[in-house]
Formats: structure tokens, C-alpha cells, sequence
């Protein structure tokens, strides 16, 4: 295996990816809890889709979206932990320039694409609570495919800049990341020019697709919140409420990790290197691998396909 480079003249054709610096011996420890974790989420994500694409029952664009949900937590989950198990098992390091950045490309757009998801279901439930009459023709199959687009488009378009500033800097030095996956800063750091303007890129894009997301979703629970407590029926506030709590959990999931991930970055200074790491490697981990269980267990409808599909397994 090519080794990292140590001249400062020399051009870059590959970087060397470098987990936990200061605690090498336990990687193999930790690739134990973390390939279990990887299999659950492609097992459980790879489940949901089968489930509802057999299901005629589940053919609704609620359940669409969260095929869409589920399909770009794999891709994240294939993208990152692969490479990351590679590095702890085998001690493959090296990863070319061009996958580096692709890696970069697929984490970045694709994190903001499940953020816009999120979005657009909270939409949905907004629509189902507060105008439930309408609902039928608002949420068409023709909406989601709409909705879809809309999201794949808005967020590879502008987060595609970040890997392309980023590999447009000149690499003639250093080569070994300190980190198990291409994240932009992490990257960019060993570059010989200067990266304000990725960084700042990154930063205002990256704010302003996920900040207006998470807007939109709390006017809609907001506005969810607001038309429960008018229901005068028994039992209808808590039958409507249930009916976001799936939605809410996962919002939950994906927020709070994200928060710890950007206040960790924040204060790096204060925080050890290796739980930056790590706190980057759960966070395209824990959350596919826990969006497919919630809905699982809070959904009759899904309950109800993943019985059927077990019984046509057997």
C-alpha cells in the first residue's frame, strides 16, 4: 500500500483516511457495535421498501416518502460505513481523489435531501390534520413525484459546489485526513491555498437549506399543534397526534444529532478529535438505522406488510 506522502512539493493523487488517531487499538472493538448497526439499517431500510413496494395497502404518498426517507439512508449508510469497516478490518486507508470527493458530493447533498424530506412530510401531516378534506387532492401521486424532484434538484445543485471548490484547491503536501470519512473541512485543511471562501460556501448553504427546512416544519407542527387543541371530540387530539408522532421521533432523531455534530465542531478546541469522529460516523449511522424501527412500531398499516411479508417469507 502507497504510503503518506511526507513532501511538500509533491502533488496529491490520493488521500489516506486516518480514524481515531490517538486510539488506534480500538478500532476493532468498535467495528464490532457498528457493523451491527450498518446491517440493521440497510436490513430494516431494505425491509420497509420491499414492504410497501408489495403492499398494495401501503401505496399512499405518505408511505412513498418514506420509500424516499429510506432509500437515501442507504445510500448514506453505503457511501460512508463501508470504507470505515475497510479501514478498521483491513487497514485500507487510501481512498483516490476522486471517490474522496464523490464521498463528500453524496454526504453533503444527501444529508440536505433528508432534511427536505422531512419537510415535505411534515407538510403532508400538516395537510392531513388541518385540512383533512382536502387531503386527497392536494397529496397526489403527482405531488410526491413533484416533491421528489424538487428535492433531489434543490440540493445537488447547491451543495454541489462545496466538493467542486474543494478539489479545485491545490493539494501538494499533506495527504492523511484525520478523519474516517472525506468531510469537506477535514479535507481541505491540508490543501496549500486558502479555503476561506469553501468553507464560507458551506456554511451559508448548508444553514440556509437545513434552517429554512426546519422553519417550515415548525410552522407545520405549529399549525398541527394549534388545530388539535380545537378538537372537541374525545380522543380526536390524541388519535391526531399519534398520527405525527412517527414523523416527529424521526425529526427528533435526525435534529439532535445533527445539533451535537455542528456544537462539537463549534467548540473543537474543547472537544477531543476522536469523538468529532465519531459523533460524524454515527450520525450517517444511527438515524437510518433507527427511522425504518419507529415506523415500524407506530404504524398499524406498516405492522400489517411486515406481517404479510414475513408469512409470504415462510
Amino acid at each position: 500500500m502507497t504510503q503518506p506522502s511526507n513532501d511538500s512539493t509533491a502533488p496529491v493523487s490520493e488521500f489516506f483516511l486516518i480514524c481515531f488517531p490517538n486510539f488506534q487499538g480500538w478500532q476493532h472493538w468498535l467495528s464490532l457495535p457498528l457493523s451491527l448497526l450498518f446491517l440493521l439499517a440497510i436490513g430494516a431500510n431494505a425491509t420497509l421498501l420491499i414492504t410497501i413496494q408489495l403492499e398494495t395497502a401501503l401505496h399512499e404518498p405518505m408511505y412513498y416518502l418514506l420509500s424516499l426517507l429510506s432509500l437515501l439512508d442507504i445510500v448514506l449508510c453505503l457511501t460512508v460505513i463501508p470504507k470505515v469497516l475497510a479501514i478498521f478490518w483491513f487497514g485500507l486507508r487510501s481512498i483516490s481523489f476522486s471517490a474522496c470527493f464523490l464521498q463528500m458530493f453524496i454526504m453533503n447533498s444527501f444529508l440536505a435531501m433528508e432534511s427536505c424530506t422531512f419537510m415535505v412530510m411534515a407538510y403532508d401531516r400538516y395537510v392531513a390534520i388541518c385540512h383533512p378534506l382536502r387531503y386527497p387532492s392536494i397529496i397526489t401521486d403527482q405531488f410526491v413525484v413533484k416533491a421528489s424532484v424538487f428535492i433531489v434538484v434543490r440540493n445537488a445543485l447547491l451543495l454541489s459546489p462545496v466538493p467542486i471548490l474543494s478539489a479545485r484547491l491545490r493539494y501538494c503536501g499533506k495527504n492523511v485526513i484525520e478523519n474516517c470519512i472525506c468531510a469537506n473541512l477535514s479535507v481541505s485543511r491540508l490543501s496549500c491555498d486558502n479555503f476561506t471562501l469553501n468553507r464560507i460556501y458551506q456554511f451559508v448553504a448548508g444553514w440556509t437549506l437545513l434552517g429554512s427546512d426546519f422553519i417550515l416544519i415548525f410552522l407545520s407542527y405549529t399549525f398541527i399543534l394549534r388545530a388539535v387543541l380545537r378538537f372537541k371530540a374525545e380522543g380526536a387530539a390524541v388519535k391526531a397526534l399519534s398520527t405525527c408522532g412517527s414523523h416527529f421521533i424521526l425529526i427528533l432523531f435526525f435534529s439532535t444529532i445533527l445539533l451535537v455534530v455542528v456544537l462539537t465542531n463549534v467548540s473543537r478546541k474543547r472537544v477531543p478529535m476522536d469523538i468529532l469522529i465519531l459523533l460524524n460516523v454515527l450520525h450517517h449511522l444511527i438515524p437510518p438505522a433507527l427511522n425504518p424501527i419507529v415506523y415500524a412500531f407506530r404504524t398499524k398499516e406498516l405492522k400489517q406488510g411486515f406481517h404479510k411479508l414475513l408469512q409470504r417469507g415462510f
